[in-house]
């Protein structure tokens, strides 16, 4: 089995894809899909990236990240993590893992000095990701930073 991790635009058909995929993970999770405000030019460089892993060509799995500017961790020059997922034939393989530090390597070559996310404190599997890797709990911004779901992380990278 091949990985390889790709740059592809948002409106990318693979990307889209995994979007939709992700989407429906929201509406069974929560009952409604993520209405954070979210357009192609986000993940344009020098503002953002987006990424497909591809297992033996078939698209597994897209993690992304978009310039921020929340103060964060005593800077603003801060990256947000948005759309990791994973589908879940082929959860398990450590997929996540790799695409995380995939997404935090781009955003660090860019220029940024730490990266932040939001994410529903229903989704306990992606909790563990972050704090796994070094996220810690951060004082709730965004477009959710009202709703008692929201988790918020940071991390100095």
């Amino acid at each position: 089995m091949t990985l390889e991790i790709r740059r592809v635009p948002y409106d990318h058909p693979d990307a889209q894809k995994l979007v939709d995929r992700v989407q429906e993970f929201y509406v069974e999770r929560y009952g409604e899909p993520d209405y954070d405000p979210t357009v192609p030019e986000m993940f344009e460089s020098p503002a953002g990236a987006f990424f497909v892993a591809y297992l033996d060509e078939v698209p597994a799995a897209s993690g992304a990240w978009r310039r921020s500017g929340e103060q964060v961790m005593g800077t603003d020059v801060s990256a947000e993590i948005k759309r990791m997922y994973v589908v879940p034939e082929a959860q398990g393989r450590g997929l996540a893992k790799r695409m995380l530090a995939h997404v935090e390597a781009s955003a660090r070559e860019t220029g940024f000095g730490v990266m932040v996310l939001t994410t529903g404190g229903l989704q306990h599997e992606a909790i563990g990701l972050y704090a796994a890797n070094g996220y810690v709990d951060v004082e709730p911004f965004g477009f959710y930073k009202d709703d008692d779901l929201v988790v918020c992380m940071a991390k100095k990278l």
